[in-house]
């Protein structure tokens, strides 16, 4: 003999176990859109990337940064205290992601903020790079220098 509470229990098992699976699916097609969204939008033949990275505090506190590429504005950022925390425990940030075509570009990087006894520095750094037919990364490293106790601006490729 079944009881109506039992059969009532056991349906709602049923439907929250194929609620959960459904969910499930639900996350995997979002996560396949994703990223051929980001495929779709950002080929790896024009994708370039930049990324800024900070290892500085006694010189320099960072307020904010400006990227140009190819004399266009594509990035203006102004930190919050969680920010520059973030940033000085080894984050590293994504600025800009875009297309470009293949060929000379150059980008700029305009970091503002306060130095030693509260004097404002603004500091700027060009680098010039070839974008191939592959994907392109760059990361601009904000530096403390410890010889003239300034910051330092550097741009690597990856």
């Amino acid at each position: 003999m079944f009881s109506l509470t039992g059969l009532a229990a056991e349906e709602e098992q049923t439907t929250a176990s194929k609620l959960e699976a459904l969910k499930k699916d639900v996350l995997s097609v979002n996560r396949d859109l994703f990223i051929l969204e980001e495929d779709l939008l950002f080929p790896a033949s024009t994708q370039v990337a930049v990324y800024l990275s900070v290892d500085i505090g006694y010189f320099f506190a960072l307020d904010n940064i400006k990227l140009k590429i190819d004399d266009k504005d594509v990035t203006h950022y102004l930190y919050t205290k969680n920010d520059v925390d973030a940033l000085y425990r080894g984050a590293i940030q994504k600025l800009y992601l875009g297309n470009l075509s293949t060929g000379k570009h150059e980008v700029v990087a305009i970091v503002m903020g306060e130095g030693p006894y509260k004097r404002q520095y603004r500091r700027a750094i060009a680098f010039e790079f070839e974008k191939g037919s592959e994907a392109k990364a760059l990361e601009i490293q904000l530096r403390d220098d410890t010889t003239k106790q300034q910051p330092r601006l550097n741009i690597v490729e990856w």
